[in-house]
């Protein structure tokens, strides 16, 4: 039977295009972004740990729980994530004075100066990633997704 002529499918229900549907779009919009992500910051940093970096930069030493929620990680990545850049002096952890049992996480003076270091970069990425839309239209899309999150 492997052999056989293979038939055309039948068309989809109710006109159906993968092409037109959301998850099959954000993923491929992603991957572009990723692409362009990892071209820009080389092997320097993740993605992950770019988020985590500019969050505490944001925010201040952070919970190790409410920084993975912030940066939409789940608490095995970013433990992870956060070990990773302790290895590579960017960030330190300690007990929460609040809460022992919390893990507070917060950049070293050299995480701080990657951080600065990467906010013209991870600029020149959102820019690249947005080069094919107006200005309008990128404050539309930003302003749907952010909707959509």
């Amino acid at each position: 039977m492997a052999n056989q002529p293979r038939t055309r499918p039948a068309a989809p229900v109710d006109g159906y295009s993968l092409d037109d549907q959301i998850g099959f779009i954000l993923r491929k919009v992603s991957q572009r972004h990723t692409a362009i992500f990892a071209a820009t910051f080389g092997s320097d940093l993740t993605a992950p740990q770019w988020a985590t970096l500019a969050k505490l930069y944001e925010n201040g030493p952070t919970s190790q729980n409410l920084l993975g929620r912030l940066v939409a990680l789940d608490a095995a990545t970013i433990k992870g994530v956060v070990d990773r850049l302790a290895a590579r002096g960017l960030t330190i952890t300690s007990p929460d004075p609040v809460d022992a049992r919390r893990v507070l996480v917060t950049l070293t003076d050299a995480g701080r100066k990657e951080a600065e270091r990467g906010f013209p970069i991870a600029a020149a990425i959102t820019e690249e990633t947005l080069a094919p839309l107006d200005a309008g239209q990128r404050a539309q899309l930003i302003a749907l997704l952010k909707a959509l999150s």
